[in-house]
């Protein structure tokens, strides 16, 4: 087809099914703003194929030629037919491609973005991600024209983004046919630059696409014109655009490094399509029946759900209970003097890394949800510093160039730290990992991850691994809920519970927790930055989240009994129970209820010494 073919057919198109939007944009007022024209690919594809086929196999190319399209459509159908003049013609209309719906949803030209490669270059590419960094809005040079000082030819100049903007004029006078000069000499008209609007985003692949230990991978984004500050920090984000490389100027006996960007068309945020997490009320029903059925021994119970978390790691009974009331939290109030306490509980985890990693403004991004730090230990003194307030007061205070703001960070921190070479027992917490007690006493719950050369538990790990080979299905879980449950099971089982109960403390749960505050402040050495009010705090939360993680509006005595259990595994307090064990080998129970017993009765015994504690 020729040129003029495909700008005609792109015509009619708009003329049949945008005439309205183009109606619209000459009726606008502002003759200089770039005005988007939204085409949908799939209405594309079914009017005209080739045409579509073209623009996704050549955007850039074809884009600007339907741009045209869009400027002619406006004289030459509107202008014409209604007497309005050239004045009502808007020059900086951009169509703006929407794939919603369409084949190139399909996954070859809907890759992750850390699955992009050198074939999706040139073509109409689509990517999903988080936004995690949004640059400033600066202005760009689009266009010069200049013209030949022998044929007085004129052409226009565009910078080239890949380059960094830089001006490249043609070698010789770009005239064709029966009037080329080839001349080399050319003249800047002045007043002929035309400027846009810029702004470079970084986008982040979603962490729940990716697999165990995977790192998130992420581009940057180049957004233009009407596009710009349409999303911000956070926005959940399906761009499209044409994939290019950006390379640094040409530096001798240096190697010029390509990054790849995604230069837009068209940005949609997902944000006001992300609606709560759907729970029908036959879930919920299930959920009722699974406790009903559980009713004799609901601890045996609350395993079962706990098995669904990581299933393909063997054992780690006391870090998945530590994790699950973390991620379920207590109930947020507002004490006698006014203060607000929060509900959100802190997990640390000592020990061999993952591969998570930190980006700055992450527990802003978290807010509503969880941040996952590697290598807490080797954040620097001032990111230390700020996250005393972010975990407390769950708010992040800048003064900074002028702008004095606060901003929310709601956010459960899940962290994870190495010990200063190898942990020594005899050592307290704060030596063996150089944090802070302070900062330590953010945390509800410290795990330390020792690895103790047990041979028994080596064998018993070794045969779940293999029996998972020869049975992969095995651990994968379904719509019985008495087996492990699946991972869509256990998102919707923590929402649920999150805001449907509201548990409250029972007599009794108030004395067991009471009196095991006392006794630790009593006995409280090494570890009494930890041993303050906040362990007091930690002991509500985690008791009100075992209360709503079995389910109940009420922390009974078996709660408050399961949140002491999970600070005794925490290495920042002095442990009056010996059962607590190893939280690295720690296996769920074959008889969860019985063993309960055994260990209620040990906690009460040794609280019987504080006054005011029933005999």
């Amino acid at each position: 087809m020729e040129i003029s073919e495909l700008v005609e057919a792109f015509k009619h198109f708009l003329i049949r099914y945008h005439s309205e939007d183009i109606r619209s944009i000459v009726l606008s007022q502002d003759p200089m703003l770039h005005y988007p024209l939204h085409i949908d690919f799939a209405e594309l594809t079914q009017d005209n194929p080739p045409l579509s086929h073209l623009l996704f196999s050549q955007p850039t190319n074809f884009l600007p030629l339907f741009d045209k399209a869009a400027y002619l459509v406006q004289k030459d159908v509107f202008v014409d037919l209604k007497g309005w003049d050239d004045a009502s013609v808007k020059e900086f209309v951009h169509v703006r491609i929407n794939i919603s719906g369409s084949p190139l949803e399909f996954p070859e030209t809907f890759p992750s973005i850390g699955r992009v490669r050198v074939k999706h270059r040139g073509i109409l590419l689509t990517l999903k991600g988080t936004v995690i960094r949004s640059g400033s809005v600066k202005m760009i040079e689009g266009e010069r024209k200049y013209m030949c000082r022998k044929c007085k030819f004129r052409f226009d100049v565009h910078p080239e983004l890949e380059s960094g903007n830089a001006i490249r004029l043609p070698s010789s006078c770009p005239s064709k046919g029966a009037r080329s000069c080839e001349g080399t000499s050319f003249e800047f008209l002045e007043g002929s630059i035309v400027c846009h609007d810029y702004q470079e985003i970084k986008i982040q692949e979603s962490t729940q696409v990716l697999g165990v230990g995977s790192i998130p991978r992420s581009i940057t984004v180049v957004l233009k014109d009407d596009l710009v500050d349409l999303v911000k920090a956070g926005d959940n984000v399906i761009v499209t655009g044409v994939l290019t490389a950006k390379w640094s100027s040409d530096l001798k006996d240096v190697r010029c490094d390509l990054d790849p960007i995604l230069v837009a068309n068209h940005v949609r945020r997902t944000n006001e399509l992300k609606s709560e997490i759907d729970i029908p009320d036959e879930v919920v029903k299930k959920f009722k029946q699974f406790w009903t059925e559980f009713r004799d021994t609901p601890l045996k119970g609350r395993n079962a759900i706990l098995r669904g978390i990581c299933p393909q790691i063997f054992g780690l009974f006391t870090v998945k209970l530590a994790v699950s009331l973390t991620l379920i939290g207590g109930v947020q109030h507002v004490d006698a003097s006014g203060t607000k306490v929060r509900g959100e509980s802190h997990l640390l985890l000592v020990g061999d890394p993952g591969e998570w990693m930190l980006e700055a403004g992450a527990l802003v991004l978290a807010d509503g949800g969880l941040c996952c730090i590697d290598e807490f230990d080797s954040m620097r003194e001032h990111d230390r510093a700020t996250i005393h307030e972010a975990m407390e007061q769950q708010t992040i205070s800048i003064a900074k160039a002028g702008l004095v703001t606060s901003l929310s960070t709601r956010t459960i921190v899940l962290g994870a730290t190495n010990p200063k070479g190898q942990y020594d027992p005899s050592q307290p917490l704060s030596v063996n990992t150089t944090l802070s007690g302070p900062l330590l006493s953010r945390f509800d719950i410290v795990l330390v991850l020792l690895d103790t050369k047990n041979p028994e538990w080596d064998a018993i790990v070794s045969s779940h691994i293999l029996a998972e080979q020869e049975e992969p299905d095995r651990g994968k879980g379904n719509d019985d809920l008495t087996n492990i449950w699946p991972l869509s099971m256990l998102r919707r089982y923590i929402h649920f519970v999150k805001g449907h109960f509201k548990p409250v403390l029972t007599k009794d749960a108030e004395r067991v927790i009471s009196s095991y505050y006392q006794l630790q402040r009593r006995s409280a050495t090494e570890n009494a930055a930890r041993t303050t009010v906040r362990m007091l705090e930690s002991l509500i939360r985690l008791a009100q989240a075992h209360a709503r993680l079995m389910f109940r509006n009420e922390v009974t005595r078996l709660d408050a009994i399961a949140a002491i259990l999970c600070i005794e595994s925490s290495m920042t307090t002095s442990a009056i129970v010996d059962s607590a064990g190893n939280a690295l080998h720690s296996n769920f129970a074959e008889n969860p209820d019985q063993e309960y017993v055994i260990q209620e009765k040990l906690i009460l015994e040794k609280l019987k010494s504080i006054d005011g504690f029933p005999s």
